[in-house]
């Protein structure tokens, strides 16, 4: 038995203990006597190897009492901690602290254990200090897991998965503690089950870290920001005060006249930063993000099969891993802690018209968290200006709407324009006049300022994207980003047991042991999955959209069978909104599905990183999410109208459903009603009520499990909860991708079509500002705190802003030369009007056809509806009329206008592409200002160690000097010298530096 072992044989309870005759030891009670048997056959550890305890406290020792759990020992409600401790969470600040109250906790790793039936945990705390990480070994067991017995073994028995995941849970933090980490354990909590692995990196871990992960801190050398001067300065100076009451009160928003020079932390540097307070020279930000890189490349080696914190996770070895917030956010007597600033200054609705603290959200989420909140804010910033035209020109359409010459015409019943019937038998005459009102509500958005506004939103996004690249590198600056290059990151964990999966294979047929990676080849079938499970998911898309063609077409024909005149009026109003909801709840739906469906074809791909696995699950749920919300839009668009045929000769789909047509006034109006409700329905519905809603429901399902399980722990119900445990119980971080993809799909619809809807900017901004403040309350209080991670852009969501910015300037050409009146307008004013007015613009689009010529079977069924004899009935197309010696063949005007409209979309296209790239050329990328302070950093760093450099130079040159002094000295003594002189000489030459 070695010196650390106590022989649990020689203890009984009749044992003489001077002072501790209750039957304790060291606050540890013992057995009853009915169970003395089975603890006479048990010997137990005394390891003072993991016991971390104040020196005040070093007389305590803490027993491994595995062997007590195991053989069914109830404990009482003194337990072990609460004999060290007369108050255990009073030095631990509930759970940010270990229990001596000095080392702060990191990093938290969550598992869950089964008990016996019979048994109940010990509370089990056990420390780990800085010498017993580097005596680990691996076949010591971790405190509170000890040895086995065989007393109760058919109740005790635990299945072969538990043990194989205790097994590497005590390698892995083992391994941790070998690493420099510090660990303590906690599984007597409140949650019923949950064990919790607190980890701390101490001092020279961080240091060693830091600079592995070439991390840019702040030195001693601080110098002067280049402030404007005359008239910029005094400007600056007017824009602060009136900004000022929009300003959020947090000190990192304050306007800086100074800033600390940088450099990647280096141990044999220490000297250039400011080590005064080390406890804050690393911020929890930058702590937990080096606990987790260490997580992530420390392994569990167990028969060859590798596995880092991610295998760990994903094999349910652990449950759980995040870094702690750094406290309570509400509540009375709450430290101010930057948590809670963040629930004031920004994550609430009160200050939705303040700026938001970016650099506070940067130092407490990290840089790509904080870059997304800064180009949100941006964006919504940007959208004033947007919004402001777009109401403008939809106002300057209300009041020219009566000055309108064509709606007019169409209003006028006068005009007497009977038109043909809108389906076969059951549909009768009409009258244009009917369809007054949709013609001039489809003047509010065709009018001539829409193409203006089309031109402007072009503009608008190159611009916006310029200011965002100017943003962020202001961003880079001021977070020290500037020469930041993300090296290769970890494997991902299915990545690396796809690979050994692979090497056992081959080892096993070819006995070989070579490192193996996957290829093409091995990834074929998850390819050709992708491929073919995104051309069905598009195909299911264009499948649901022709669905509702139908259901228009039929709903449309059986309410023109309404015996009341106000149901068959009332037709394509009802059909159209109805329609549009449905589409409006099938998009909802499909997004949900095919952001599940895009996960699952990226995850069978197995990219071998983190990042290569979001930048294809972001291009595949973009592509499928783009056509889902975009394809009906496109529909009404494009395709709406332009296939119908003509009266006598129309286009049928299964020879029953005739393909519906456009209004008089064009489809315009029935693009913006579709483009409206889908894009108003998927801010209220999608982004807003399920990001509030769904959190909520999950909180409160996790708070009736809970209950319940308090009910039967009554003794843990009574404990006050601690941080990692209320942390524990908030929703894990699921990454960014959902906030950008809700974002980009909203640009989409700002942008692409805008031409038809030009309070699109409008109800955006308003969503948005909305959207930052629950998108900051969403993190700060139903989130468990995300890993901080560094980034210096958003990554692949700029190219596909770009894209989605090209792609508008086309689509918009094409919306006002193909769906709007505009071109059809100009080609007659230019070409047929005969006083250079657009009276009789309406009766020029309008062709004619003779009722006789209907085919069998399709004329009205009651032809003397309006109460006369129809002989001709007009329809909107360019055809030449039945008197004419090609009737009914497209006419020379149809021809004029196709090619102006072409000719249009050419134009603006490439006007307007011009236009934005020289705004792109014409504004820098970098503002000069910054470049200016960059290169200023880099001269200040070059005299910094300049200096450092003489400094050296110069104390070798003094000991050089006094060296020789020395030396000249002990020459010139007299040759005869006693034995004590001859003895300060020789110490002489031990001043001697080799330089």
């Amino acid at each position: 038995m070695d010196k650390d072992e106590i022989d649990l044989q020689r203890i009984t309870p009749e044992a003489p203990w001077g002072p501790h005759t209750d039957s304790t030891f060291h606050g540890v009670e013992f057995l009853p006597e009915d169970l003395g048997e089975a603890l006479n056959k048990t010997a137990m550890r005394v390891n003072e190897k993991y016991s971390s305890l104040p020196a005040e406290e070093k007389g305590i020792h803490i027993i491994n009492i595995r062997a007590i759990e195991d053989i069914g020992y109830i404990q009482r409600e003194s337990t072990l901690l609460n004999s060290l401790c007369q108050d255990p969470d009073a030095n631990c600040k509930h759970g940010l602290y270990f229990r001596d109250g000095k080392r702060k906790v990191d990093y938290i790793l969550v598992y869950h254990y089964k008990k016996s039936s019979v048994s109940k945990t010990l509370t089990r705390r056990i420390h780990h200090n800085d010498s017993s990480a580097r005596s680990i070994k691996q076949d010591h067991q971790l405190p509170g897991k000890g040895g086995h017995l065989d007393v109760g073994e058919s109740e005790l028995h635990m299945d072969y998965h538990e043990d194989d995941k205790r097994f590497r849970r005590e390698e892995y933090e083992g391994n941790l503690m070998e690493a420099g980490l510090e660990l303590e354990r906690d599984e007597d909590t409140k949650i019923h089950g949950v064990g919790f692995v607190k980890i701390h990196a101490p001092w020279n871990v961080l240091c060693r870290e830091a600079e592995f992960l070439k991390l840019k801190m702040p030195t001693k050398k601080v110098y002067q920001i280049n402030q404007a001067h005359g008239l910029l300065k005094k400007i600056n100076s007017v824009i602060q005060k009136i900004t000022e009451p929009i300003q959020p009160k947090v000190a990192e928003h304050k306007p800086e006249t100074v800033k600390r020079l940088s450099y990647p932390f280096s141990r044999e540097k220490q000297h250039l930063f400011d080590l005064s307070d080390k406890e804050s020279f690393f911020d929890s930000k930058t702590r937990s993000t080096i606990v987790y890189e260490i997580l992530k490349r420390t392994t569990c080696t167990k028969a060859k099969y590798s596995m880092g914190i991610t295998s760990l996770l994903a094999n349910g070895v652990y449950s759980a891993a995040y870094p702690l917030h750094d406290g309570d956010y509400e509540g009375e007597n709450v430290e101010l802690n930057d948590r809670k600033l963040l629930c004031e200054e920004w994550a609430s609705y009160g200050v939705f018209y303040k700026y938001q603290p970016i650099d506070l959200v940067r130092k407490y989420f990290g840089e790509k968290i904080g870059l997304y909140f800064a180009w949100l804010g941006v964006y919504t910033q940007m959208l004033i200006p947007a919004s402001i035209v777009g109401v403008i020109v939809f106002l300057y359409g209300c009041a020219t709407v009566d000055e309108n010459i064509p709606s007019m015409e169409m209003c006028d019943e006068r005009n007497n324009i009977t038109m043909c019937p809108l389906c076969d038998n059951t549909c009768s005459y009409w009258k244009m006049s009917s369809s007054c009102a949709t013609a001039r509500a489809s003047h509010l958005f065709d009018n001539p300022a829409t193409v203006f506004f089309s031109v402007f939103m072009a503009l608008w996004a190159a611009t916006f994207m310029e200011h965002w690249k100017r943003k962020q590198m202001r961003l880079n600056y001021r977070w020290d980003l500037t020469g930041f290059e993300e090296e290769e990151a970890h494997p991902r964990a299915e990545y690396e047991a796809k690979v050994l999966e692979k090497s056992l294979r081959k080892e096993y047929i070819h006995k070989k042991t070579d490192k193996e990676k996957l290829t093409w080849k091995d990834r074929f079938p998850a390819y050709f999955t992708n491929f073919v499970g995104i051309i069905f998911m598009i195909g299911l898309t264009f499948a649901i959209v022709f669905g509702v063609i139908i259901y228009r077409i039929s709903t449309a024909a059986a309410l023109a069978l309404s015996s009341t005149p106000s149901g068959r009026s009332s037709v394509r109003v009802t059909v159209t909104a109805t329609a549009v909801i449905i589409n409006l709840v099938v998009i909802i739906i499909l997004d949900e599905v095919y952001g599940c469906i895009a996960r699952w074809l990226t995850q069978i791909e197995v990219p071998k990183t983190d990042k290569s696995f979001e930048e294809r699950l972001i291009f595949k749920a973009f592509l499928l999410k783009f056509v889902n919300a975009y394809t009906p839009i496109f529909y009404v668009a494009f395709f709406k109208g332009r296939f119908v045929g003509r009266p006598g000769d129309y286009v049928y789909i299964f020879h029953s459903f005739r393909m519906e047509e456009c209004a008089p006034g064009g489809c315009l109006m029935e693009l913006c009603i579709q483009l409206s409700i889908i894009m108003l329905g998927k801010q209220l519905i999608q982004n807003n009520l399920f990001e509030i809603g769904i959190p909520k429901m999950k909180k409160l399902i996790r708070y009736i499990k809970l209950k319940r399980r308090r009910s039967l722990d009554h003794e843990e119900h009574m404990k006050k909860k601690q941080r990692y445990e209320v942390d524990y119980n908030l929703e894990p971080f699921a990454g960014l991708t959902p906030e950008y993809m809700e974002m980009i799909i909203q640009f989409g619809f700002v942008t692409l079509f805008v031409a038809s809807f030009p309070l699109a900017p409008l109800f955006a901004l308003l969503n948005n500002i909305i959207e930052i403040r629950l998108d900051a309350k969403k993190f700060v209080t139903e989130l468990r705190r995300p890993v901080a991670v560094r980034a210096k852009d958003i990554g692949i969501w700029y190219n596909i802003l770009r894209g989605v910015g090209k792609l508008a300037v086309i689509i918009n050409a094409f919306v006002i030369s193909f769906t709007s009146d505009f071109i059809p307008r100009l080609v007659y004013l230019y070409m047929y009007s005969e006083n250079g007015t657009m009276h009789g613009f309406v009766n020029h689009t309008l062709s004619s056809f003779n009722v006789s010529d209907f085919q069998g079977g399709t004329a009205p069924n009651d032809p003397m509806e309006l109460g006369y004899v129809v002989q001709i009935c007009r329809y909107k197309d360019y055809r030449e009329p039945p008197w004419s010696e090609n009737k009914y063949e497209i006419s020379k005007d149809f021809w004029a206008v196709l090619a102006a409209r072409l000719a249009f979309v050419i134009v603006f296209q490439n006007l307007v592409m011009f236009m934005s790239d020289f705004v792109d050329w014409i504004i820098p990328d970098i503002p000069k200002d910054i470049s200016q302070q960059i290169h200023k950093e880099k001269v200040l760093m070059v005299e910094v160690f300049m200096k450092e450099e003489q400094g050296k130079l110069q104390m070798l040159e003094t000991w050089k000097d006094k060296d020789m002094k020395k030396g000249e000295n002990c020459n010139n003594h007299s040759p005869k010298l006693s034995r004590s002189q001859s003895g300060s000489m020789s110490s002489c030459h031990s001043y001697h530096i080799d330089v």
